[in-house]
């Protein structure tokens, strides 16, 4: 526990005039967005196999088409996935690099922690 109220203010000073100008709230909504077990898992089976069917993404989750459908939508809304239609069938994908590179990453972390 601190015995003071303030440690060092030039490095407060920085980050708060940063944090000023950085807007969080897009990073806060991926967050939400993977917070959900079935919408990480999603994810997870795009960034396994690039393009995946909502029929095959909810057998894939154990889900119904339906549910599926309402977490797709949602990872859409936060820009996680992009959908191309093809017919009847709607083929969804993670939205780019940056996403695939987050998802790598916590996975990378995970096993950093097993190991410990």
């Amino acid at each position: 526990m601190c015995d003071v109220y303030l440690f060092d203010e030039h490095k407060v000073s920085r980050v708060k005039a940063n944090m000023e100008v950085v807007d969080l709230v897009p990073m806060l909504s991926i967050y939400k967005a993977l917070a959900d077990k079935n919408r990480l898992s999603i994810c997870y089976s795009l960034l396994l196999e690039e393009k995946l069917c909502v029929c095959d993404l909810a057998n894939i989750i154990g889900a119904t088409v339906a549910t599926t459908s309402h977490h797709l939508r949602y990872l859409l809304k936060s820009h996680i996935v992009s959908v191309e239609k093809k017919g009847k069938n709607a083929f969804y994908e993670l939205k780019d690099d940056h996403i695939k590179t987050l998802i790598r990453t916590a996975l990378a972390h995970g096993d950093e922690d097993d190991e410990e």
